[in-house]
């Protein structure tokens, strides 16, 4: 009688188990929807708090150029915005690359030059948000970028993709203004991409 009942038992057991599976998957990945939801949303604020507050150094600069020296760049400082009007990307540039730092803008790798001045620039963006339409970026392409100094154009020399050591792709080619961009690749790797996807553009 006993090996009966739980033998009837059983799939009440595992339907019960199942329901639970159920229940336990919907609420983690309605936490992990509602976390990926915030972040975007904290970033999309924070670029338009950063863009504002560029305009209002840009401002300021203008007005007191002669009277004030510049401070030094400290990390998460907006630096500037860079724009891609053919792709329609539109992304304010912060000091540093932290994990932190890329979530919220593009990133200027340190040890490169600052945006704008001679020398190769390095600026770095998340391939899945700031970043994800440089896939379709062309040879002759146009580059914005805005710092307090001004607005400085810059034309696409050469895409390519590298492995995620090569750091040659920062090294100043020239003494002239460069700007180098890097993100990840493949665009749509799920998890840790192997290679890195690099734009090189000269400043005109």
């Amino acid at each position: 009688m006993t090996l009966t009942t739980e033998r009837e038992m059983s799939p009440t057991r595992i339907r019960k188990l199942l329901r639970w599976s159920q229940r336990l998957l919907f609420i983690t990945g309605t936490l992990a929807l509602g976390y990926v939801s915030f972040t975007l949303l904290d970033a999309r604020l924070y670029q338009v708090s950063a863009k504002r507050s560029l305009e209002g150094q840009i401002h300021l600069e203008r007005e007191h150029h002669e009277s004030q020296s510049k401070p030094a760049v400290k990390t998460g400082d907006v630096l500037g915005r860079i724009d891609i009007p053919r792709l329609g990307i539109s992304v304010a540039v912060l000091q540093g690359t932290s994990s932190r730092m890329l979530r919220l803008g593009a990133g200027h790798i340190e040890g490169t030059p600052l945006p704008g001045k001679n020398g190769n620039s390095g600026i770095a963006g998340h391939r899945d948000t700031f970043f994800r339409e440089l896939k379709d970026i062309r040879k002759n392409d146009e580059i914005q970028l805005q710092t307090l100094d001004g607005l400085f154009r810059y034309e696409v020399d050469w895409v390519k993709v590298v492995e995620s050591n090569d750091s040659t792709v920062l090294e100043p080619s020239t003494q002239e203004s460069t700007l180098t961009l890097v993100t990840c690749y493949p665009f749509y790797f799920v998890g840790s991409a192997p290679k890195r996807f690099v734009v090189r553009a000269h400043k005109y």
